[in-house]
């Protein structure tokens, strides 16, 4: 079996229309690839317009699907309503938000100025609420139903995180907004669910998280305990089938994808793993000899 593979059918979001925040590149750019490749209409949006009709062009000639790039600050409500207004002149419906735009700083937080935490909250948070709001809205006054929201979080979006708090903030505030309103606009026929993917690396991101030599020195795969990073085609099936009409029942949910990463790193005494066989040997012949007395 191989996990690189693509896992749904070839039609299994035909008919669907699937806008993807922060899908010029990346992440998004992946999931975006998959969603077309099986049947759905995708638009892409983020600040960069000339890179969203790069990433458009690419992705249509991969594909042979249609994908809109249309640009949007997700941060400014009223772009957020202007951008879906000229998504419903190209489509007659959206059935699927993905709120996929982030931004991070890795640094010790008294470093950051105000303004710099600022800019995490309002792309990751305020710009998810944003999307979500002036979307659901539109779905509830026009009783559309089996519509899907799906949010990226993180996993320390359960835990916190050292030396990313803005972003271990925001993210644990869209987790929240994601159980919250997969109570309390079902009755709209409205599902929503999250993804807590776990190291994928992205050249762009992780260059700017981890620059220079920090991405030699910081080896992801051995936090993992697979021992290896994930490939994004896994996360774009997981996203898939999120979206798709095969997770109709699933709702409130917030999905891991690490490779058991976070648990490792949750478990008291996880770093007895260091402790080496000969030590181990010798710590068990000392818990007999107690014993025997």
């Amino acid at each position: 079996m191989d996990y690189k593979a693509k896992m749904l059918r070839d039609d299994a979001l035909k008919g669907k229309t699937i806008l993807v925040t922060g899908g010029g590149s990346g992440l998004g750019k992946s999931m975006s690839k998959y969603f077309l490749e099986i049947g759905a209409k995708v638009i892409i949006t983020s600040r960069n317009l000339d890179k969203l009709k790069n990433t458009a062009k690419e992705l249509e000639k991969e594909t042979n699907g249609t994908c809109i790039p249309l640009q949007c600050d997700v941060r400014h409500y009223d772009q957020v309503e202007k951008m879906l207004e000229e998504a419903h002149q190209r489509v007659d419906s959206i059935d699927v938000l993905l709120n996929n735009a982030a931004g991070n700083f890795i640094s010790p937080t008294e470093r950051l100025s105000s303004n710099a935490f600022d800019t995490i909250i309002d792309i990751v948070l305020k710009g998810s609420k944003n999307c979500t709001l002036a979307l659901g809205k539109h779905w509830i006054e026009k009783k559309e139903e089996n519509k899907t929201v799906l949010n990226i979080v993180t996993t320390y979006a359960y835990t916190g995180s050292a030396y990313v708090v803005p972003s271990a903030t925001a993210k644990a505030g869209v987790l929240a907004m994601t159980r919250s309103l997969a109570v309390e606009w079902a009755k709209y026929g409205i599902r929503f669910n999250a993804i807590a993917p776990g190291p994928f690396p992205t050249k762009g991101a992780w260059d700017r998280l981890l620059p220079g030599e920090l991405k030699d020195k910081f080896d992801l795969a051995k936090k993992v305990p697979l021992k290896r990073v994930g490939d994004h085609q896994e996360l774009a099936n997981l996203a898939a089938y999120l979206v798709s009409d095969f997770a109709h029942y699933l709702n409130g949910e917030v999905i891991t994808i690490d490779g058991g990463e976070w648990l490792k790193g949750a478990g008291q005494f996880n770093l007895l793993e260091q402790i080496p066989t000969e030590m181990w040997d010798m710590l068990e012949e000392m818990i007999k000899a107690k014993k025997s007395k």
